[in-house]
């Protein structure tokens, strides 16, 4: 994870979940993120089963020059990156399975910039349909922000996150091989590459 905000929500997320797969909503401390919620988001699913924001941090909605509460996830990607975002969130919510990936918005004028996505699994609980926690931030922060408006983002490399690694404090990157969990960093093509190949589902399970 390259952004401040993904490893302080990663680490606060890691924390607060104990022994469990994910953490519940009430879990997460806003106080224990402060400075990285500009760049947070939460996910829920809506009754017909598309992703919503249930919230969207201040810093992603001047990149987008509005709010996105209740916007439905699928709108602000690319229609080549569509299903494979959608999927994606599947496995999110369905494995409790984290994910970083790489992301690049291109503004209305053409302009591009690099950010990265980081999306986390929360708990089940009751009739709560809070699904995701996230972060959406710039590899660097553009000269542009509030100004000019993103229309929409191409999703790149993904990779699956696993538990911390107790010498380094980092997380591992796991993939699944001939059925197995194997150690160590991989990379997922993301959105750019020819989905009849890469079926994320298949390599995370």
């Amino acid at each position: 994870m390259k952004h401040t905000s993904s490893r302080d929500v990663f680490t606060h997320w890691n924390e607060s979940r104990g022994r469990n797969p994910a953490p519940q909503r009430a879990d997460i401390d806003p106080g224990a993120i402060r400075h990285s919620l500009g760049d947070v988001f939460m996910l829920s699913v809506d009754f017909g089963g598309e992703f919503r924001f249930r919230l969207a941090g201040t810093r992603i909605c001047a990149l987008f020059r509005r709010e996105l509460k209740n916007e439905i996830v699928d709108g602000l990607w690319s229609e080549a990156s569509r299903e494979q975002v959608r999927r994606l969130l599947g496995i999110i919510a369905n494995d409790q399975i984290g994910a970083v990936a790489g992301a690049t918005g291109v503004t209305t004028d053409g302009e591009t910039i690099e950010l990265e996505l980081l999306l986390l699994p929360m708990a089940r609980q009751g009739h709560a349909r809070i699904r995701a926690l996230g972060v959406l931030a710039p590899v660097q922060v553009p000269y542009w922000i509030g100004v000019k408006t993103l229309k929409q983002l191409e999703l790149g490399s993904i990779r699956h996150l696993g538990a911390v690694d107790k010498r380094t404090g980092s997380p591992r990157f796991v993939a699944a091989e001939g059925g197995k969990i194997r150690k160590g960093f991989v990379v997922h093509d993301g959105g750019k590459s020819d989905p009849a190949n890469d079926n994320p589902r298949e390599k995370a399970s």
